[in-house]
């Protein structure tokens, strides 16, 4: 297989800084996006602190071996936002966090890590599949049936998350495992895209997709109120090798 991939990042129409950071290196079957909590400064440090890690990685062409990298990775950056950061005087005070999600390449494999709300998406044969579940309280209360999926959207635990690096002392990673065929469209974001962006939104964009589609997404999302910031990475699936 071979892929092409684009990426796009925007702070959204009503907030000045963008807490959000994306990955997109191709040429390694790496792709990432980390949304920061707890205010701007401490926001933007965790996500900032997460995608440089990943992005000094040393990779293999074996997908297993780069993803226990990537989980090791991972481990280290909770620790020190965790422990480390706390101890240190000049940092900002308060929470420090991330939610992030994960895309790992190789050969016709494909795996998918994340914590939090930032999701993965799979588009194959005119249809939208959603590999990633998320880790917030609102999902729990949908799982135990306390709500149904259209209350969800107005619940005032909608934004309240179970899961993120940083959150607490050991990182717990959900992941999934698939195998990638040409014609397929991969798509991490951030829960502003997501929240912004209807499933059919999300499909249409996805099936008429060009080099373009993240930022297609971006602007799609930015026509609507857009409180929170936006990111998304594209990846389309090619025959050949890589």
């Amino acid at each position: 297989m071979n892929w092409s991939s684009c990426s796009q990042t925007d702070p959204g129409n009503q907030r000045r800084h963008n807490e959000d950071a994306i990955l997109a290196l191709q040429d390694y079957g790496l792709w990432a996006v980390a949304d920061g909590m707890g205010g701007h400064r401490n926001g933007a440090l965790a996500s900032r602190l997460i995608i440089d890690t990943l992005g000094a990685l040393e990779l293999t062409g074996n997908i297993d071996q780069n993803q226990r990298r990537v989980r090791q990775a991972l481990q280290q950056v909770n620790r020190r936002l965790t422990q480390d950061m706390t101890q240190v005087q000049d940092q900002p005070a308060g929470p420090v966090g991330s939610t992030v999600v994960i895309l790992l390449a190789s050969a016709n494999r494909a795996l998918c890590l994340w914590a939090g709300d930032s999701r993965c998406y799979l588009w194959r044969q005119q249809t939208l599949h959603q590999l990633t579940r998320d880790h917030s309280l609102l999902q729990q209360l949908i799982d135990r049936g306390a709500v149904t999926s259209t209350e969800a959207a107005s619940h005032p635990g909608a934004h309240v998350l179970t899961r993120a690096v940083g959150a607490h002392d050991h990182l717990k990673l959900d992941s999934v495992t698939f195998m990638i065929q040409p014609g397929d469209t991969l798509l991490l974001c951030s829960d502003g895209l997501h929240r912004e962006l209807s499933p059919a939104q999300l499909s249409s964009a996805l099936e008429h997709q060009d080099s373009s589609g993240a930022a297609q997404l971006v602007s799609l999302a930015l026509r609507g109120p857009a409180r929170d910031n936006l990111s998304a990475v594209v990846v389309r699936i090619g025959a050949g090798a890589s």
